[in-house]
């Protein structure tokens, strides 16, 4: 699993959002893609060791 695939996911659902910073879910979803994209190394690395656990054996790419 790369990250940049979950990154780009993860982006899409916020941009099907509103942009609209009085709410919650939009700014969660907003900071959340901010901090993973300037860690993306440490995301990865998480994967990496998540992926090695089996958790992605069903996704299908």
């Amino acid at each position: 699993m790369k990250a940049e695939k979950m990154l780009a996911e993860l982006n899409q659902i916020r941009k099907d959002l509103d942009e609209d910073q009085s709410d919650i879910e939009w700014l969660t979803l907003h900071h959340a893609f901010c901090f993973i994209s300037y860690k993306m190394g440490d995301f990865q690395a998480y994967l990496d060791d998540q992926n090695e656990r089996g958790a992605f054996e069903e996704f299908e790419d």
